[in-house]
Formats: structure tokens, C-alpha cells, sequence
């Protein structure tokens, strides 16, 4: 988006940018739909990469900054609810670790293909920018149109869940610092005003210092977390990683890449684990305000053309999240909204139109994109007009179903 309202990031508005995200409020709106906007996700412009390589330079914070005041300026008499990052705990492992996303950097033997990188330092620095840049945006907000405008800012970050692999009591332990190092990672300072302390002494020097001043700045800037759950993810530590002369995130964190299990087929189904993951935010994190901004079931195909309507999986894959969020409201937790992902199947970052996550489907082969009802939207429409939330049958099934 930012190089949709900004030429090469910054300068002048582009006001074709300024045409489009002004029609889109304004339709939503005349639909009695709430934008909930999202100001950054992963699309840094190429230029400020190439110029002073994105996020790894604090120079990102005042581009940002810029950015925000002007979606701020423009839009915030219509949106009431703001987000500053999404996922910024995907976008700096995926970048600067494994390599996988871009920028793609890395370095040996902890990512491939990459021609720069430090996977042992870069993750941490540019989240630390990162941080700064959502709390620059967050006093902006609040200091210069939060009382006229009325709305509210918050941050969504990624977070699975993560148990143990096994009742050994290094697993148990792993487990526990997994919820840190992915959850606590942003929460600690946006509510402490510092990374969490087994972070500060796993990482050491490598983690960027939070000054006084910046503490303050960071702590209580949200109004809101959002998250976003699919998994809970099996953790197995490993020490031998930890013990290690050069160190990346998952080898500073001492466990097995909980993600290479999921690659391999062995991603587990339990929906039990965002109750865990809510009683986590209420006890340790002051019970936030939460948006669950993403939530859902993906399904894989290899042919394009195909159209599925018949997702009964999916329902009740919904029916079993929904349960686990109505015992957790009632168990004290200060849920706000829930957000399907997704209304329409769309192109999803790492693979393609291959995996379908819509309520209502999208044939990506037809030119006009013709879009279907999937029995998963009549469902959820009934539900959200009254309908019953029907027990679910309780089968074994995969987070990914494969077609």
C-alpha cells in the first residue's frame, strides 16, 4: 500500500492510490460494513529497500511514520479501527532468517538461496524497527486525531500456539519459551516496555536495547491486539542448536523448527489451543482488548479449474474456534470481534491461488473470476443471522486438507 499512496514510498501522494482505498471505504460503508485497515503488511516499496535496505535502517521509521499520517489524515473520518503491522513476527523470520520471503536474506546454514544476510542478527533488528515504527504511529494517532476522529489502533501479530512435543520437562520448557519468542516477542514490550527476560538472556547482545524512553513509549501503545491462530504446533527442544557458537532464532530459542514437522505432514488439529493462547494474553498480558482478525481452514489444490462447494470440514472446523472463543468470553477474556480468514479465496503469499481458504470460492481460471457459495458461507450466514451453533461431529481432521 505504501507504494499505492506514496511515489517510491514517500514524496507525493499518487492520487489514483488516493482514488481507489477512498472508494473502497466508501462502498464498504455504504454496505454497513466496518473497514478495519491495515496499514503495513509485508509490502515495503523496492525503492526504500534498495535505498537503505528496508527495515534494517531506523530511516524505515520515519518513511512509516509519514505513511501512516497520511492513511490518517485521509481516511480516519471513516475507519474507526486501525492496525500498524500485521504479522511482523512472519515478515522478519521469513526475510531475514530462512530467507524464504522477501527481502530473502540470510546466511549459511540457516537459510538458502539468499546472497546477503546474517540470519543471527538481521531478525532481531528489524523487528526492533518495527516496533518502533508501530509505537511512532501510535502516538501520532493518538496525539494528533484520535479525539476528533474517534477511532481506535492496535497491532496483529501471528500466533500459534505451542505445546509440547512430549511430557519430558525439556520439551515442557521449550514449549514455554516458544510462546515467548513468537508471542512474547511483541507483547512483552508493548506491555512492559522491554523484550521478555529469557529472550534477554537466550539472545544477549543480539537483541537491540530498549532505552528508557523508548519503554515508555512502547508500553500500553495499542488500544487492541489483534491475532491471528490457525495452529497449535508440537515443540521439541533441542540443546544441541542452543550450545551452538553461531545461533538464528529458532537455535537462540533451543528447539527443533516446529514448522519443519508441519511441512512433513504432522500439523495437528485442536482448536483447544487458542483458549491457551487467550488465557495466556489474560493472565500474563492484563487480559488486552483482542480482535481475532484471522482464523480458518485451508484446503490445497493442484487443479485451478476445480470447484469444490461441498466443505463441511471447514464448518466445523468454525463450529469448534467459535466454542473455544465463547468459553473463553465467558472465562473472562476481552474478546471484541472475529474475522473468518477468508470471505473469498485469495492469492496467499507463499502459495499461490493452490490453497483455498474462502468461505465463498473464486475460480481463478475464468476471466470475470466467478465467484461461488461454498456450504461453509450458507452456514456461517445462518449462524450470524440467528442459526444454531451445531455440535460438530468431532472427526480426525488435517489442518490441511488435500485435494
Amino acid at each position: 500500500m505504501l507504494s499505492c499512496l506514496h511515489v517510491d514510498g514517500r514524496g507525493d501522494i499518487n492520487p489514483k492510490g488516493l482514488e481507489y482505498y477512498n472508494n473502497l471505504i466508501d462502498e464498504l460503508l455504504q454496505h454497513g460494513i466496518q473497514p478495519h485497515v491495515t496499514i503495513y503488511h509485508c509490502d515495503l516499496p523496492q525503492s526504500l529497500q534498495d535505498e537503505y535496505n528496508g527495515l534494517l535502517s531506523p530511516k524505515f521509521v520515519d518513511d512509516y511514520t509519514m505513511y501512516a499520517d497520511t492513511c490518517f489524515k485521509n481516511f480516519g473520518d471513516r475507519v474507526k479501527h486501525w492496525v500498524t503491522l500485521n504479522e511482523p513476527n512472519v515478515e522478519i523470520l521469513g526475510g531475514y532468517d530462512t530467507g524464504e520471503l522477501p527481502p530473502q536474506r540470510c546466511s549459511y546454514p540457516f537459510g538458502t538461496n539468499c546472497t546477503a544476510g546474517n540470519s543471527t542478527t538481521e531478525p532481531y533488528i528489524a523487528a526492533y524497527h518495527l516496533l518502533l515504527a508501530h509505537a511512532s504511529a501510535v502516538s501520532l494517532y493518538r496525539e494528533k486525531y484520535q479525539v476528533t476522529q474517534k477511532g481506535e489502533i492496535g497491532i496483529t501479530l501471528y500466533a500459534p500456539w505451542y505445546e509440547p512435543a512430549t511430557d519430558a520437562s525439556q520439551d515442557v520448557a521449550a514449549a514455554m519459551r516458544m510462546n515467548e519468542f513468537t508471542l512474547g516477542w511483541f507483547m512483552h514490550p508493548l506491555v512492559h516496555g522491554d523484550y521478555p527476560p529469557m529472550m534477554r538472556s537466550r539472545v544477549g547482545a543480539r537483541l537491540p536495547v530498549i532505552s528508557m524512553e523508548l519503554s515508555k513509549k512502547l508500553s500500553g501503545s495499542f488500544d487492541f491486539i489483534g491475532v491471528n491462530h490457525y495452529l497449535m504446533l508440537r515443540t521439541c527442544a533441542n540443546d544441541t542448536a542452543f550450545n551452538m557458537r553461531q545461533r538464528n532464532y529458532w537455535a537462540d530459542a533451543g528447539v527443533v523448527d516446529p514448522y519443519k514437522y508441519m511441512q512433513e505432514g504432522h500439523a495437528e488439529y485442536g482448536p483447544w489451543a487458542l483458549g491457551k493462547l487467550l488465557d495466556h494474553l489474560r493472565v500474563e498480558y492484563g487480559n488486552p482488548p483482542v480482535f481475532i482478525h484471522e482464523n480458518g481452514w485451508p484446503r490445497i489444490v493442484k487443479n485451478l479449474s476445480e470447484i469444490e462447494t461441498d466443505d463441511d470440514p471447514r464448518s466445523m472446523v468454525l463450529q469448534d474456534f467459535l466454542l473455544v472463543l465463547y468459553l473463553s468470553i465467558r472465562n473472562g477474556s476481552d474478546m471484541r470481534g472475529y474475522f473468518v480468514w477468508s470471505l473469498l479465496d485469495v492469492f496467499e503469499f507463499l502459495n499461490g491461488y493452490g490453497l483455498r481458504y474462502g468461505l465463498c470460492g473464486v475460480d481463478m481460471t475464468a476471466e470475470g473470476r466467478t465467484r461461488y457459495l461454498r456450504k461453509s458461507a450458507r452456514w456461517y450466514s445462518a449462524f450470524l443471522n440467528g442459526g444454531e451453533l451445531r455440535p460438530p461431529a468431532s472427526p480426525k481432521i488435517p489442518f490441511y486438507d488435500s485435494a
